[in-house]
């Protein structure tokens, strides 16, 4: 389902960079004057005007905090998950692990008697 989404996506993204194009190309005018102005339709008003090029620049400016955010957050986990990990690690060189789980072993037989 998700793969469908994606391409829908996909698909209406790549319909919408078409028609910019084409509406972007030089075309002959049959009419010169304020007919021309006229006849041209509300979308495509709408791209020759400055409102895209603002709502690209809040979208930019949205996504880079988002990502800066989300790249702090991933740093915090991959710290939290190194450092879990060298708790749990094994003996190496010499060192004794943060968690032992025969003491915790140990100590849940004590008190359960």
């Amino acid at each position: 389902m998700i793969f469908f989404i994606l391409n829908l996506i996909l698909m209406v993204s790549l319909g919408a960079v078409l028609y910019l194009m084409v509406s972007a190309l030089p075309r002959v005018a049959e009419a010169e004057g304020d007919d021309a102005d006229d006849r041209r339709s509300l979308l495509d008003r709408w791209a020759h005007s400055e409102i895209p090029e603002k709502l690209d620049a809040s979208i930019n400016g949205f996504l880079l905090k988002f990502l800066r955010k989300f790249k702090v957050t991933i740093l915090k986990l991959d710290n939290a998950i190194s450092s879990h990990l060298r708790k749990i690690s094994a003996e190496e060189d010499g060192r004794k692990p943060g968690i032992d789980f025969r003491d915790i072993a140990e100590q849940n037989k004590e008190t359960e008697e």
